[in-house]
């Protein structure tokens, strides 16, 4: 009977299989492209056309409450009552007071539901709001 020697034990493999990790990673991309639009995008609005560009701000001085057609409020991408977005508005102006507003309104919406945030932006002294529009073409 013919014995091994150490030599042949001690084998290293010289190639790595890559097949897993292409997997992995073409997972990860399927992934990231079909929740980065997720993300990104809060109520879909058809905004009024009109206005002109902003001057610069810091965005975390930034507070984006978006109305839909139908009633609908969300701030910063969470959806919530009337009652809700202002207190919410209020403890970030308490916290901020060079807080501004941007209030993004469909233009098929109804106006009592603009009005609403406004009156309440300036009820509680946040004066600094700005009602968004779609760039003109």
């Amino acid at each position: 009977m013919r014995r091994f020697s150490q030599r042949t034990s001690m084998v290293t493999l010289s190639e790595i299989n890559i097949t897993p990790l292409l997997d992995l990673a073409f997972v990860l991309l399927i992934i990231f492209v079909i929740t980065t639009p997720l993300l990104e995008q809060g109520m879909d609005l058809k905004l009024p056309p009109g206005g002109r560009t902003d001057k610069p701000l810091d965005k975390g001085d930034i507070k984006t409450v978006e109305i839909s057609q139908r009633s609908g409020y969300m701030l910063d991408g969470q959806k919530m009552s009337l009652n809700e977005l202002e207190k919410e508005l209020i403890r970030a102006f308490k916290s901020n007071p060079s807080t501004v507003v941007y209030i993004r309104a469909d233009e098929n919406g109804k106006n009592k539901d603009l009005y609403a945030v406004i009156d309440r932006c300036q009820r509680n002294g946040i004066t600094r709001f700005s009602l968004r529009t779609a760039p003109q073409r």
